[in-house]
């Protein structure tokens, strides 16, 4: 039976933890939560002891995989980067901790009717969602090809991984530790000529972003960007994660990038201002 759409509130179960580079890898059963994922949606975890009188804000997460685990069905594979009290709690987790998961959240990457060429560019963690996004291009007949990038070889995701997932892979990081050295914006423009991509998918920093879909809106390509945004409730509540866009009417407007997003078309988001907003 299809799963009935929109997010549900459950408490899943860690069924496994794994440290790969600079992040940790969490596989979680959640009922009904994995059913329900499409690449480009994401998670949020309430953060502290569900018995105890202390909780942080419910931390987000893009979604890496999901996979059948044994008798459980499908479970979802999160990506954490422990930089600060929420997250490393998250990190800390071990198997058989329970954690209520809210999810899946937002609006997922749209598919193309027609199997076309596609270039998915990652940059660190938000690297993942791209990676099951490029199984559904696939099943579809697309070509896939892979932009992977980090500041190090640390923070690259999933590297070996995106060498199964796609046609072609280029890699590049800021120190030179992986692949090519150097930032995205840097050699974008270059892979995506190469690629022939007619349609561009990218998650990570702002900035890089706005290099993707500047460059995706040269070559005549069509961009969707997954704008990854500090989020308080997660849920659209609270307005407390504005997006500048311009609107299908061509009028400026602020929406939320949980709700309304992550996945903004490149070409209708005001880059030049969320960048200010996030410096």
């Amino acid at each position: 039976m299809t799963p009935a759409p929109g997010p549900v509130h459950v408490t899943g179960e860690v069924l496994a933890t794994k440290v790969v580079g600079a992040y940790t890898h969490l596989t979680v059963v959640a009922p009904d939560v994995a059913e329900r994922f499409r690449p480009g949606t994401f998670v949020a975890l309430s953060v502290g002891e569900t018995t105890g009188a202390t909780r942080l804000a419910r931390r987000a997460l893009w979604v890496h995989q999901v996979r059948p685990v044994g008798g459980y069905g499908p479970a979802l594979q999160l990506v954490v980067e422990p930089v600060g009290p929420g997250t490393r709690w998250l990190a800390a987790l071990t198997p058989g901790s329970r954690v209520e998961v809210t999810g899946p959240l937002g609006r997922p990457f749209a598919l193309p009717k027609e199997p076309v060429s596609c270039l998915l560019v990652g940059e660190g963690y938000a690297a993942a969602p791209l990676f099951p996004l490029a199984e559904r291009l696939r099943e579809r007949g697309c070509a896939v090809n892979l932009l992977v990038a980090a500041d190090d070889e640390a923070h690259l995701l999933s590297a070996l991984e995106a060498r199964r997932s796609a046609r072609a892979v280029t890699v590049v990081t800021r120190d030179g530790s992986v692949g090519m050295k150097g930032r995205v914006a840097d050699v974008v423009v270059g892979v995506l000529e190469r690629s022939g991509a007619e349609v561009v998918y990218a998650g990570g920093r702002v900035a890089t972003l706005h290099a993707v879909a500047a460059a995706a809106e040269d070559a005549g390509a069509w961009s969707q960007t997954a704008v990854e945004q500090p989020l308080a409730c997660a849920t659209g509540l609270c307005h407390g994660c504005p997006v500048p866009v311009v609107g299908e009417d061509g009028v400026a407007r602020t929406v939320r990038a949980c709700a309304d997003g992550p996945v903004f078309r490149g070409d209708r988001v005001r880059w030049a201002e969320l960048e200010d907003r996030s410096a």
